[in-house]
């Protein structure tokens, strides 16, 4: 019975860190976190996405909401930055 469960510990991992990477908007002109500076999708977190002032901003996770909130217009700025160095 071990190896099935550890099976599936796996397979979920799996799945988990394929939706975080597609969770992102392919559009989204940032790779990394703008907290953390982790790669979006990356260690098998699943990003997260703030929105502020109509911007939104991926995060690498939940836990960086926090600092986002402290200084939204920052790191929308930085997001509104990247974007233009886009086009």
């Amino acid at each position: 019975m071990k190896p099935l469960a550890l099976f599936l510990v796996v397979l979920g991992m799996a799945a988990c860190s394929k939706a975080g990477a597609d969770a992102v908007p392919k559009e989204y002109p940032l790779k990394n976190c703008v907290i953390s500076g982790e790669e979006l999708g990356s260690g098998g977190m699943v990003p997260f996405k703030m929105t502020h002032e109509g911007t939104d901003v991926w995060l690498c996770c939940k836990h960086c909401d926090k600092k986002f909130l402290k200084e939204p217009a920052k790191f929308v700025q930085m997001v509104k930055d990247a974007a233009a160095k886009k086009k």
